[in-house]
């Protein structure tokens, strides 16, 4: 039986009451789930195997608990983690869990197949910071919008003696991502101490960064240059956009995994107030890629379009015809724009 949402603060009390929060809901459930959005990026899969890992490793030793992680299309480059071997990618069989974690997630429908176990889940708990996170879909939610990421999240609600170097590379992989290195303005004096912690508890800095972030296939450099050859400028150089068809992506025999870096790229170009990266997932159907540098909220464009995300860095999906979606978008920046007068 759902019971009323309810909303915890990883600032208050030193994330006290989160680490409570977990352990008393953990504690109460035979049978658990967990899962993030579809398509999952860094801080999905950090936040996934992260706290699978902590739950495996504390909860599993003197109860007999069985915890199930739900995700498809795992970028390769982080097939290093622990365990992400028995990801389940089979979404047919009914299951009926005690408890569903949804991670990195702002909506029930981001979850994709996993969906169908979440809304008939006895208990179901949301940890997240994306801003567009409205927060009332779960029995309980720790949303921190001010956190680098959700694996910076849930660091917060787990005790800190009992987090190994499995699950402390996991989180680790999950603000790399979600911060760009450390780059971006959502990197802050507490991301950087809890990154340190999480070195000091065994996460290997190089092999994260340059394996998962740096590093690209011969393949994904191909892909990388093309989509940087075929960008354009509009609205008089302040927004940068580059578009992948899937034609194009069938030609390279490339994935959406092949992609990760792109739109990071597209941001540094000099000039550029916004990047949008747009790639073809099957006939008239779009996923849409925002990057802010300046004042421009992304994620106000994202939430119109029915997507979501943070101020810098955002996403949806879209259907039609490109032209239109360009022209769409396009004409909402604009007005963004306009209105902060650059």
């Amino acid at each position: 039986m759902k019971t009323e949402n309810s909303r915890e603060s990883a600032f208050e009390a030193a994330g006290r009451n989160l680490v409570s929060l977990l352990a008393a809901e953990v504690g109460g459930a035979e049978t658990i789930a967990i899962a993030g959005h579809i398509r999952p990026d860094g801080d999905c899969t950090g936040a996934c195997f992260g706290l699978y890992n902590y739950l495996q490793e504390n909860y599993n030793r003197s109860f007999d608990k069985s915890i199930d992680v739900y995700m498809k299309d795992m970028p390769e480059s982080f097939a290093f983690l622990k365990n992400s071997e028995k990801a389940v990618w089979d979404f047919e069989e009914e299951k009926q869990y005690d408890l569903f974690i949804l991670v990195d997630s702002s909506s029930p429908d981001r979850l994709g197949e996993a969906e169908k176990y979440f809304r008939t889940a006895k208990r179901t708990i949301c940890i997240d910071h994306h801003i567009s996170n409205g927060g009332d879909f779960a029995d309980r939610v720790v949303l921190e919008p001010e956190r680098s990421s959700t694996c910076e999240v849930l660091f917060t609600c787990m005790e800190q003696d009992k987090i190994s170097p499995a699950a402390a590379e996991a989180l680790y992989l999950g603000i790399v991502h979600d911060t760009g290195v450390f780059r971006h303005s959502n990197t802050t004096e507490e991301t950087m101490r809890i990154a340190g912690r999480l070195l000091s508890m065994g996460a290997d800095s190089t092999k994260i960064i340059d394996g998962t972030f740096y590093e690209k296939t011969y393949l994904e450099n191909q892909i990388l240059g093309r989509c940087l050859m075929e960008s354009m400028l509009v609205l008089d150089g302040r927004v940068i956009l580059s578009c992948l068809s899937q034609k194009t992506m069938e030609l390279y025999g490339a994935a959406p995994a092949n992609l990760s870096g792109i739109i990071d790229q597209l941001r540094v170009t000099r000039g550029v107030e916004v990047a949008v990266f747009i790639y073809e997932l099957s006939p008239q159907e779009f996923k849409v890629s925002l990057r802010s540098n300046g004042e421009v909220d992304v994620s106000k464009t994202a939430v119109f379009f029915g997507g979501g995300g943070h101020r810098k860095a955002a996403g949806y999906d879209a259907r039609g015809r490109l032209h239109d979606i360009i022209n769409n978008l396009t004409a909402g920046l604009e007005h963004q724009l306009e209105e902060l007068g650059t």
